[in-house]
């Protein structure tokens, strides 16, 4: 099967994030690379109050990713997941390449600190012929 691009945002528990986060980042990556995945960009994104507590947590925190994956593998990427101690929730994406790039693009600029490219400017419409 071939690969597909998706986005997954990563629910984590916020308090093991907050004492190991490199230790938290490889773990995920583990979890994809179980599955075969190639990430493409990742970063946290967001820290905060859930909207309601789940498993027992109110806060969590959001920690987005954008990866290559073969589309055959949702299932076992689903199962390691909920099998995941660190996994709160988790919501996958799939999207078309121009916005997979955009997007991935766009977090990897994120995660860099550096300031998003402007897009180009419009060009000026011709006058009317009078």
């Amino acid at each position: 099967m071939a690969q597909k691009l998706y986005e997954c945002m990563f629910v984590l528990d916020s308090g093991k994030f907050a004492t190991d986060p490199q230790g938290t980042e490889g773990a995920i990556r583990d979890l994809l690379g179980r599955c075969d995945a190639e990430i493409v960009s990742s970063a946290p994104w967001q820290e905060g109050k859930l909207a309601f507590p789940i498993d027992g947590n109110k806060k969590g925190l959001h920690y987005l990713v954008y990866f290559k994956m073969d589309g055959s593998k949702v299932e076992d990427f689903t199962r390691q997941c909920h099998l995941s101690e660190l996994v709160i929730r988790h919501m996958l994406l799939s999207h078309s390449p121009k916005l997979f790039d955009l997007m991935s693009h766009s977090l990897a600029q994120h995660a860099s600190g550096g300031a998003p490219e402007a897009p180009a400017p419009a060009a000026a419409p011709a006058p009317a012929a009078v």
